[in-house]
C-alpha cells in the first residue's frame, strides 16, 4: 500500500473541512524544549475529525447514512462530519464515554445509542446496525481511510516545520500512531505511549499478535479499545515501535502541568504522551529533539458545563 500517496491525497481532500491546528515549543514542562501539536483544538476536540472527513469524502454514502462506534471522540467527529456534509449519523457509545462526550455527540443532532459495558459492546451494536440498514460504518481506527486521514496530522506538522528526532504518541486502537508510522516511514522515531490500564499495543507486540486486554483507568473512555487494530499492529511490528506504559497518576500530573504552564486543558488521553516525559518513563538522550502530540481535549466534567 502506498501510504504516502494516500495520506497526501487525504490531506488535500479534507483541507477546508478540518482545522490546521497550532504548534508550540516550550521548555516549561521538562526544562528542555519540547515541540507540541495542539490537535485537541481540532473540531470536536480531537484529531478524529480528520479520519471522519476523509472517509466520508472518499466513499459513497448510502441513504441510511453513516454509523460509528466510539468511546466518544470518534463518534463526535463522525457526527460532526456527517452533519457538515449533509448525511444522517447513528452513533453507538459505551456508558463509560461519560456525560461530557455524550453531550458533545448529542449537540450534533446525531442519533445516539448509549450501550452498557465498554467499547467492544458499542462496536458490536454498530456492526449489527450497519448490516441491517446498509449504513456506511466508519471504523474508529482499523480502516485505511481512517488511518490516511489521521496521517494528515503529521503531514501538516511537517509542513509547519516540525524539528524533532522522536515523537511521542498516545495509543488506543492505533489509528493515530498508524498515521504517524505510515507517513514518516522511519524518518522520525515514533514511540507509543499507553496507560497501564489500556495496554493494547504493548500486549500485542509482546504476544506477537493482536490480543484482547482488559481496559480500565482514567483514559479508558478514549484509549479503551480492547484489541489493537490490525493496521497498527502491522505497521508497529514492521518498525519495531517501542511502547511505554504510564500510570493514571502520571497522566493526571501531566494534565495539571499543561494547565499550570500554558492554560491548556486536555483530557487524560490527551496528556498520556506527555506523561511519559514528565514522569521520567521516557528520558531523552542528550541533544535529542522530542515532540508530543496532544490528541484530545474533551475533559470530563466539562469545566464550563
Amino acid at each position: 500500500m502506498d501510504w504516502t500517496t494516500d495520506i497526501s491525497a487525504a490531506t488535500a481532500r479534507i483541507a477546508g473541512h478540518v482545522l490546521r491546528t497550532p504548534v508550540l515549543t516550550s521548555s516549561a514542562l521538562t526544562g528542555t524544549p519540547v515541540a507540541f501539536k495542539l490537535e485537541h483544538l481540532q473540531h470536536t476536540g480531537s484529531f478524529k475529525a480528520r479520519g471522519a472527513f476523509n472517509t466520508l469524502l472518499s466513499s459513497p454514502v448510502p441513504a441510511a447514512g453513516v454509523a460509528a462506534a466510539s468511546g466518544g471522540n470518534h463518534g463526535a467527529a463522525v457526527a460532526y462530519a456527517a452533519r457538515a456534509l449533509g448525511h444522517a449519523a447513528t452513533i453507538f457509545v459505551p456508558e463509560l464515554a461519560g456525560p461530557a462526550k455524550i453531550a458533545l455527540i448529542e449537540r450534533t443532532g446525531a442519533t445516539l445509542h448509549v450501550m452498557p459495558g465498554e467499547y467492544a459492546n458499542a462496536l458490536n451494536a454498530a456492526q449489527e446496525f450497519a448490516a441491517q440498514t446498509g449504513a456506511l460504518q466508519i471504523h474508529a481506527y482499523d480502516a485505511a481511510a481512517t488511518v490516511a486521514g489521521q496521517g494528515s496530522c503529521f503531514a501538516e506538522w511537517d509542513d509547519q516545520g516540525l524539528d524533532a528526532d522522536t515523537v511521542l504518541i498516545a495509543v488506543g486502537g492505533g489509528g493515530l500512531i498508524s498515521g504517524a508510522l505510515a507517513w514518516w516511514q522511519g524518518r522520525r522515531r515514533v514511540i507509543a505511549i499507553e496507560s497501564e490500564g489500556t495496554p493494547t499495543l504493548h500486549a500485542a507486540l509482546g504476544a506477537g499478535a493482536p490480543t484482547d486486554v482488559a481496559v480500565s483507568g482514567i483514559a479508558a473512555n478514549a484509549l479503551g479499545a480492547r484489541r489493537i487494530g490490525d493496521i497498527c499492529f502491522g505497521l508497529a511490528s514492521a518498525r519495531g515501535t517501542p511502547t511505554l506504559l504510564v500510570s493514571d497518576a502520571a497522566i493526571s500530573d501531566a494534565q495539571r502541568r499543561l494547565w499550570q504552564a500554558h492554560r491548556l486543558l486536555v483530557e487524560p488521553a490527551g496528556a498520556t504522551a506527555l506523561a511519559a516525559l514528565t514522569s521520567g518513563a521516557y528520558q531523552p538522550a542528550a541533544g535529542e529533539k522530542v515532540a508530543v502530540l496532544l490528541c484530545g481535549g474533551n475533559i470530563a466534567p466539562d469545566p464550563l458545563g
